[in-house]
């Protein structure tokens, strides 16, 4: 499609377009009939409930200060709780609202600590379970609700996450960080007996997203053992693991049919998701076809079969949908959305879906990218790499206004998934262990001379920007190859590893060290990787934008490099958000800071 043909998309109505919270969670009520998920409709996140029955109104049911996430109904669907952020600080508080009394109660609010934004309740409705920061790391507590006495039931090393209790009331399946970049799943028996790691031949193993079959003899998880993500059965009488899916792709977040005979799960191919069922009773070798459906190239989120068994409710979104919740049918095939976030007056063809590639590497390795263009006449346009935070992550075909906004301007962007990315297996996730602004760099900066190279964008005009990771990435590319960007825009970026690891939350602090070495072992390595310390290389105009509260990348890593950048005569623009932390939740600051983004690139580009 030639841009003269094309309607620019306004960013500030894009930003305004509002979602379904796809990253922690909703929840299906226990009769079946409704659904209750965050959203942010008014541009505050609240927590809604819908009918699963075609053709209803979502009903809000929470109000007050703070963004509200991850909705648990209560097993005898009285109430719903869920958790409360007032400052983009992420020092959750557990929340329930009454369904009948229409009453709020604030159950952690005597818990200073920063909680898991996961919980779960008991099966009789009496306790909840969560986590909370103790004693240095997120361990595992059991609250009854009459009492409020709290019991810890868990305490290791890592940080506890996803907490999911046994339908008959006997075990807490807990994943929790593991070492280097793993995650492992703890079975937590209740009745007194230890803890213990998901293992094989007595070696804990990566294992991930844990749910319990309905008669809580089994427990579904997803793990990369064998070097991609497969869906395992953990037998509780047997203590066996068996392996009920292989193949290509990446299979995860499994849940189990009411009766146990089936399991659905997502299939991830690189940036692209299919939804996929599998009978829970044969092994991979016996019955190798997985059922597979999709409503477009996209992602799907978190699948959970209906208590009647019929449908499943997810989330998806993708360039032209934003995340909303849909249910599929497993009797017609048929998809159905449930939320509809998307305002009429945008035409689905005014969105540009990007291109799957591959590029060569400075090294010769391809690395995976997704091509966002529109043919604009016979002028080359602005390119701009676009890099995702993490660095475990992946740029997938997702709902993005600030790339579709730089798309419907004219430019090309590039969304490299580097050595680091998750999504294209254990080998590729850890290619970047132990060289951080090295080969992800390089894969990044690869990317800047493709579009050069192949004629696709104008080498005069090649920006680099990213949030988080990406940020860093961001840096390091305009530090380490200077020459080639006209501009750069690092979102909460870190910038110097001695600094961006003191300041950080402690529990984030052991990441650093098992993927990069000790800071004195490793002196050179983590001098010689802090674009901190190489700002006098940068040529191009520098934005940095952050939070005040960022317990992740602290806002003194971006103050102090903007300080630094003055002091050496460079062009550089700074934006603190004084009540915001690494995820920026009112939707005034995400307006702001990406227009401000958008407008400081294109002052370089245009």
């Amino acid at each position: 499609m030639k841009r003269s043909d094309h309607q620019i998309l306004d960013l500030e109505a894009l930003i305004q377009i509002p979602y379904v919270d796809p990253d922690m969670g909703f929840d299906i009520s226990p009769d079946g009939k409704q659904v209750a998920y965050s959203w942010n409709k008014t541009g505050q996140w609240e927590i809604y409930v819908v009918d699963i029955d075609p053709d209803s109104e979502p009903k809000q049911i929470s109000t007050g200060p703070g963004a509200k996430f991850g909705p648990k109904w209560r097993p005898d669907g009285k109430q719903i709780g869920y958790v409360c952020d007032l400052d983009g600080g992420e020092c959750y508080d557990l929340h329930v609202h009454d369904l009948q009394s229409g009453d709020y109660h604030n159950l952690t609010a005597e818990i200073s600590d920063s909680l898991s934004p996961s919980f779960a309740w008991s099966p009789d409705s009496t306790k909840i379970a969560f986590s909370y920061l103790h004693e240095g790391h997120f361990d595992t507590f059991i609250l009854n609700i009459s009492s409020d006495e709290i019991k810890q039931v868990l305490d290791e090393r890592y940080h506890d996450f996803v907490i999911e209790w046994s339908p008959d009331g006997r075990y807490l399946a807990v994943e929790a960080e593991g070492p280097i970049q793993d995650y492992w799943t703890y079975i937590v028996p209740l009745d007194g007996l230890e803890s213990f790691p998901l293992s094989i031949d007595d070696q804990p193993i990566c294992a991930k997203s844990p749910v319990w079959s309905p008669d809580s003899r089994s427990l579904a998880f997803a793990s990369n053992v064998s070097g991609q993500f497969e869906i395992g059965v953990y037998d509780v009488d047997k203590g066996e693991i068996r392996w009920i899916t292989s193949g290509k792709g990446e299979k995860e977040y499994p849940d189990w049919s009411p009766d146990g005979s089936q399991l659905v799960f997502v299939l991830n191919h690189g940036p692209n998701t299919y939804l996929a069922l599998k009978s829970s009773r044969n092994s991979e070798l016996s019955e190798p076809d997985v059922h597979c459906a999709q409503i477009e190239p996209g992602v799907i989120y978190t699948p959970a079969f209906t208590p009647n068994g019929n449908e499943i409710v997810f989330v998806f979104d993708n360039p032209r949908h934003p995340d909303d919740l849909w249910a599929f049918n497993l009797k017609s095939g048929e998809f159905r959305q449930l939320t509809k976030s998307l305002p009429e007056t945008y035409h689905p063809e005014l969105f540009v879906m990007p291109e799957e590639i591959t590029y060569p590497g400075l090294d010769g390795e391809l690395v995976p990218a997704l091509l966002y263009r529109i043919t604009k006449d016979d002028t080359l346009p602005p390119g701009v790499l676009n890099i995702h935070g993490g660095p475990n992550w992946l740029s997938q075909i997702t709902w993005d206004p600030l790339t579709q906004h730089m798309a419907n301007r004219g430019w090309v962007v590039l969304a490299p998934n580097y050595r680091g990315s998750t999504g294209y297996g254990k080998e590729w996730q850890l290619a970047s262990r132990f060289d951080f602004g090295g080969v992800d760099t390089d894969d990044v900066v690869a990317g800047a001379d493709y579009l050069v190279n192949e004629g696709i964008a104008d080498p005069e005009r090649v920006a680099v920007t990213g949030r988080s990771w990406g940020g860093y990435l961001t840096m390091t590319c305009l530090t380490r190859y200077p020459d080639r960007w006209a501009v750069g825009a690092a979102i909460v970026p870190s910038l110097n590893w001695f600094t961006a690891h003191e300041n950080s939350r402690e529990d984030l602090q052991h990441w650093d060290i098992e993927n990069f070495g000790d800071p004195k072992e490793n002196y050179d390595l983590w001098y010689s990787r802090s674009p901190f310390f190489y700002l006098d290389r940068i040529t191009a105009p520098v934005q940095l934008i952050c939070g005040e509260n960022d317990v992740r990348c602290p806002a003194s890593e971006s103050k102090q490099a903007y300080e630094t950048l003055r002091k050496l005569d460079k062009e550089c623009e700074y934006h603190l958000y004084l009540d915001e932390g690494h995820f920026f939740l009112k939707i005034e600051n995400q307006i702001k800071s990406k227009v401000q983004t958008a407008d400081f690139l294109a002052r370089f580009l245009e």
